[in-house]
């Protein structure tokens, strides 16, 4: 009988037993009890590791039926608990046929969860001969788990499930080291929120806990098994994507992020509508280290919150020289307003029933005495974060109201209204004074509000709004499905119309998408409310029509006209009448942003030196070189490892427009960059050392390193000297 063998082998021998004063049944006995109770099991093997006894109330604990055990390999029975540290397998303790002790297995078959605690020792005869292994258990479930709840608590966001600071930190570590030596790529996304705290100061911490959680669960569906998600505390999220430095996907899922994290939660406590901003980094482009690529996606993170929130950025060598150019720039616009160095640019909004000009929207611009005319799109990414905002916005409705005062009656002005100004306390009597000082109707101005204002005190906006109802003016919703979008804002705010945020119906390609059962509906809403619905940055006669189908009443955008100077306005307003027609020959054009900096261009094996004025996704306009032939192409370095192939398209003296091989993507920030950029491991295999991409230049990068003496530059500058 097994059990006697286990008690023979406990005893040494029969002679011993009997002088214990207690027999073997007796022995027998009191093993069998122990067995029942559970304080101790017993277990033993043939020569060949085959079970050939198991304690009956262990086989119960486990689930286990004799036929799932007897006479088959004990590693194939238990399997050990891998999760909690390294356990050696239990082959290898067999084989090795040397004694162990608390090995934590748990059964392969009889679905339970118990864990518990194996040991053991090879049994020999007197003389030596292997016989088996005998050994012991105990139920140790209780502590495991309480074990495994240690670790995961160590490794684990308590709240969220997400993993923690210190299990992210391992976690790039381990790919960055593997990824190195695969030379493969890897982005970290750093991510917090926007206005969190005003849900934990209104509604409670409970509801910012909630938040949270519903937070975690959308980030969760866009991961979709696919990212390592982190939360590393408070409302700062990390999220690791490999194999992916494709700047263009990235953005993408940086977009779609802080959309669907924009959109209304719906908590116990209350409704909130919050945003977030996302900073990224991409290994080994902007490190190599953990801490590098750490540092860097922290630096964009806190680039792409400068710049407004709600946006993306990525990490560039040159973040910290920008950031001192825009406060520049910003330190700079209150001497502008004074200086009148501000300028409006005016664009016409179309009634589309008649394809009459409505109003003229007034787009600040900025003459600045160094870089030139900064246009209205740097111009109002300059002023979203910058202490003049409102100061700038007040000079905007002044101007707008005095250059109105010139015009037709039946012709009114359109301005768009920052938060910072709609918050000043005498907001609603600075309008009226503008309108006074240039005799204008209070009805000719239409005053552009963003969704955004509803984030602050509800009884300030309210009182504010209907002030401005009561004064007169007109008041529009804009940007109506950004994402902060509430019907309710329709209900209790007395809006005349409302503005379509451009990604309904355009989307970041410029292409004629447009989410046409969206727009009806929207449509459909304002008619019941007697409202009109608007729609800005229109670029093609495709979206124009459908708009058109949905009933939207107004429109404005490159599928009209461009912006317009003050002067190009007077000329048109000679005739009668000022009609115009959607130009049905036009496709999308990708915008420019105006730019003024050195970079170098690369024709064959040498490199020039020239200024880059402007720029888009398609293309570029440089100044610097003569006689320059078109199709001529260029390797254009715009600096940190982004080198763009492009050709001459246009050229006129000095001056050379240039199409890009392949379009440009947004950084996030208003800027614009390339897809690719020169890979760290091709600069490593050309011998030089794996290391962050510096913001210098990558001239050489092309074919092989530079040599200047191979051929005679073909080119030459304007000033005549050689280059």
């Amino acid at each position: 009988m097994p059990l006697k063998s286990l008690l023979s082998n406990a005893t040494g021998s029969s002679r011993k037993a009997a002088q214990s004063g207690m027999s073997d049944e007796e022995k027998l006995a009191m093993l069998a009890e122990l067995e029942e109770s559970g304080l101790g099991w017993f277990w033993s093997t043939d020569t060949n590791g085959q079970i050939v006894y198991l304690s009956d109330a262990f086989a119960q604990q486990l689930g286990l039926e004799s036929a799932d055990y007897i006479g088959r390999p004990l590693q194939e029975v238990f399997t050990p608990c891998e999760d909690i540290g390294s356990t050696p397998s239990i082959a290898l303790k067999l084989s090795a046929r040397k004694p162990f002790s608390a090995l934590n297995v748990q059964a392969s078959a009889g679905g339970s969860d118990a864990v518990v605690a194996l040991s053991g020792r090879a049994i020999r005869s007197r003389s030596g001969k292997f016989s088996g292994f005998r050994g012991n258990a105990s139920d140790i479930t209780e502590a495991h788990h309480r074990e495994e709840e240690t670790e995961r608590l160590a490794k684990y966001d308590s709240l969220t499930g997400l993993a923690n600071r210190h299990q992210m930190a391992q976690t790039i570590d381990a790919m960055l080291s593997a990824f190195r030596a695969a030379k493969r790529n890897c982005a970290v996304m750093m991510m917090d929120l926007d206005r969190f705290k005003q849900v934990n100061d209104t509604l409670g911490h409970a509801a910012g806990d909630e938040l949270l959680k519903e937070v975690t669960a959308r980030l969760s569906r866009i991961a979709d098994g696919e990212f390592e998600l982190g939360r590393l505390g408070g409302d700062e999220f990390q999220i690791l994507i490999p194999d992916k430095d494709d700047r263009g996907e990235l953005g993408e899922i940086a977009r779609k992020i802080i959309s669907i994290l924009s959109q209304p939660y719906s908590l116990e406590d209350g409704r909130c509508v919050i945003g977030a901003s996302v900073g990224i980094a991409i290994a080994p482009y902007d490190g190599v280290s953990r801490d590098e690529i750490v540092r860097a996606a922290d630096m964009a993170l806190y680039s792409a919150k400068n710049s407004g929130r709600g946006q993306f950025r990525f990490y560039s060598g040159d973040l910290a020289n920008e950031a001192l150019f825009r406060r520049r720039l910003e330190d700079d616009l209150a001497q502008a307003v004074h200086a009148d160095q501000l300028l409006h640019h005016y664009q016409p909004v179309v009634r589309i029933a008649d394809s009459a000009v409505q109003m003229l929207e007034a787009q600040i611009c900025w003459q600045h005495p160094q870089r030139g005319l900064i246009d209205h799109e740097e111009c109002a990414s300059i002023l979203k974060g910058s202490a003049f905002a409102s100061q700038a916005g007040l000079w905007a409705i002044g101007k707008a109201c005095a250059d109105a005062k010139q015009w037709p009656d039946a012709l009114g002005v359109l301005v768009k209204v920052n938060q910072k100004l709609f918050d000043t306390e005498d907001f609603v009597q600075q309008i009226a004074q503008k309108l006074d000082d240039n005799d204008i109707v209070p009805s000719r101005l239409e005053l552009a509000i963003c969704e955004s204002i509803f984030d602050g005190d509800e009884t300030a906006v309210d009182k504010t709004l209907h002030a401005l109802f009561k004064l007169g003016v007109k008041l529009t919703l804009d940007e109506f499905g950004s994402g902060h979008s509430s019907f309710g804002y329709l209900r209790r705010a007395p809006f005349e119309s409302v503005r379509l945020s451009p990604e309904i119906h355009l989307d970041q390609s410029g292409s004629d998408n447009c989410d046409q059962p969206l727009i009806a509906a929207i449509v459909a809403l304002a008619g019941a409310l007697d409202m009109q619905v608007c729609a800005s940055e229109v670029e093609t006669v495709e979206q124009y029509r459908v708009l058109q189908e949905c009933g939207v009443a107004r429109v404005q955008g490159a599928v009209f006209a461009d912006s317009l100077t003050f002067q190009q306005v007077a000329d048109e307003l000679v005739a009668e009448s000022w009609t115009i027609d959607p130009v049905t020959s036009r496709n999308a054009r990708a915008k420019r942003r105006t730019v003024y900096r050195k970079i170098q261009v690369i024709h064959d094996d040498h490199s020039y030196d020239v200024t880059l004025r402007n720029l888009s996704r398609t293309g570029a306009l440089i100044e610097g070189l003569m006689d320059i032939p078109l199709e001529t192409q260029f390797v254009v370095d715009l600096g940190g490892g982004q080198l763009a192939v492009a050709t001459v398209v246009r050229t006129a003296g000095d001056t050379q427009g240039l199409e890009f091989e392949m379009p440009l993507v947004d950084d996030g920030a208003g800027g614009l960059c390339t897809r690719i950029r020169v890979s760290p491991y091709a600069l490593s295999e050309a011998g030089a050392p794996l290391e962050a991409l510096s913001s210098g230049d990558y001239k050489g990068m092309k074919g092989g390193m530079l040599d200047p003496n191979k051929s005679v530059p073909k080119f030459g500058y304007a000033s005549g000297r050689a280059a």
